[in-house]
């Protein structure tokens, strides 16, 4: 989750370009292979033996069509050099930030044990500053909630939750993600929800690198140490799921900012996957057994009797291993005079778990996906969400026409 702060802080390799949004928009992300916060939690440099062997996923692995080999070459990027560690540079130049920019090759054996292991918190939080802005209709501070770790195997308990892993300039970071049903594909979705500050940095920067899903991310629970000599399939049973089409709002793009509430309303992403290790016939949804509806009409704050938050806190007092949850009745938490309220509800979750589902009871009487974790003060005692509307369904939606019957 993205902290609340009274300062900005600009990313190195921020863009300065913009783009007129006259009505609300949705950003189509062209991934370079796509036939093949809070501040989240993140480590440093990446392990000697991810992007040094990143020369195995060779072109006759992995089939790029010639007009995104010929874009790539527009931009200056060479696939090989790309893959041996080129995407490690964040120079103004090669932060890729427009629609049409975002590339995400997959770098087999790039996200090893070690290093899903490693992504965690890489700032201090600070303390809440006071909230501007507000429509007049924000409840009273939540009570804090203790987050309860999630009972092993987290495939039976939450089977559609995972971890979200990418690379930014600060180093190897971690969110979380959801499986969500895609109705252009009935029960063979490839589509995941997290936060749209888990895949683009907002106003000062531009599209992180290397994002991949580990759904059932170490399913049975295994404390740090026994990690640490753990298999790759005890921490990551299903697999690693590389993005290859991101959608967030236009809204994250123009405004959302590193820490505080810019764009937490709009702070939303849903990515299309698919599997690193080449295409069994079976999707995300059949492989992990689960997926879940996403409700863009989901009752008001005061017909909803509770909402269960899940991810992958990081941030001490957690080590980003284990899958925590909180429930509590929301509240309504308004940032600016213009954008829509934000539900909120007490829970000490960290950075990490961003990103992560919020289910409650949708319209229809079953449990659904009704928004995702956004920011969160210093003191964790609570988080907020956006409520996901017509914006939030056009982004949705054009993913899933996207693929619809693939």
């Amino acid at each position: 989750m993205r902290s609340i702060r009274p300062s900005f802080i600009a990313r190195r390799g921020s863009s300065s370009r913009r783009r007129a949004s006259p009505v609300p928009a949705v950003v189509a992300v062209v991934s370079a292979l796509a036939l093949t916060a809070t501040a989240c939690g993140g480590s440093g440099e990446p392990s000697a033996d991810g992007a040094a062997s990143a020369t195995a996923a060779a072109d006759d692995k992995i089939q790029i069509p010639d007009d995104i080999k010929d874009r790539l070459k527009d931009y200056g990027i060479d696939l090989d050099a790309w893959r041996d560690g080129e995407w490690k540079n964040w120079n103004r130049e090669d932060w890729l930030r427009e629609a049409d920019e975002f590339i995400n090759p997959i770098i087999e054996g790039l996200w090893d044990t070690d290093r899903m292991r490693d992504a965690e918190e890489p700032d201090q939080g600070v303390e809440e500053n006071d909230i501007s802005g507000d429509q007049g209709v924000t409840d009273p501070t939540p009570e804090p909630v203790e987050a309860q770790a999630v009972q092993a195997q987290y495939h039976d308990s939450a089977p559609e939750a995972g971890k979200l892993l990418f690379d930014s300039p600060e180093g190897t970071m971690v969110c979380s993600a959801t499986v969500v049903q895609d109705p252009a594909n009935p029960g063979k979705s490839n589509m995941v929800w997290t936060a749209g500050h888990c895949v683009h940095a907002g106003k000062s920067g531009g599209w992180y690198r290397n994002l991949a899903f580990v759904p059932s991310y170490n399913d049975s629970g295994m404390p740090a140490e026994e990690l640490q000599t753990a298999s790759e399939e005890e921490v990551a049973p299903y697999g690693v799921w590389w993005a290859d089409w991101v959608q967030t709002s236009d809204q994250w793009i123009e405004q959302g900012g590193p820490t505080g509430g810019d764009g937490a309303a709009y702070d939303f992403a849903v990515i299309h996957v698919t599997p690193e290790e080449g295409s069994s016939g079976k999707s995300l949804e059949e492989t992990v057994g689960s997926a879940l509806p996403v409700d863009f009409d989901a009752p008001a704050v005061p017909d909803v009797e509770s909402i269960t938050a899940t991810g992958y806190p990081a941030a001490p007092p957690f080590d980003g291993e284990a899958l925590y949850q909180c429930a509590d009745q929301p509240g309504r938490l308004s940032i600016t005079e213009t954008d829509p309220t934000m539900y909120r509800i007490g829970c000490t979750m960290t950075g990490g778990s961003s990103g992560g589902g919020w289910v409650a009871t949708g319209s229809d009487g079953e449990p659904a996906l009704v928004s995702n974790t956004s920011i969160g003060p210093v003191t964790a005692g609570w988080l907020a969400g956006p409520r996901l509307g017509e914006e939030a369904q056009a982004v949705f939606d054009s993913v899933s026409e996207k693929y619809a019957g693939q």
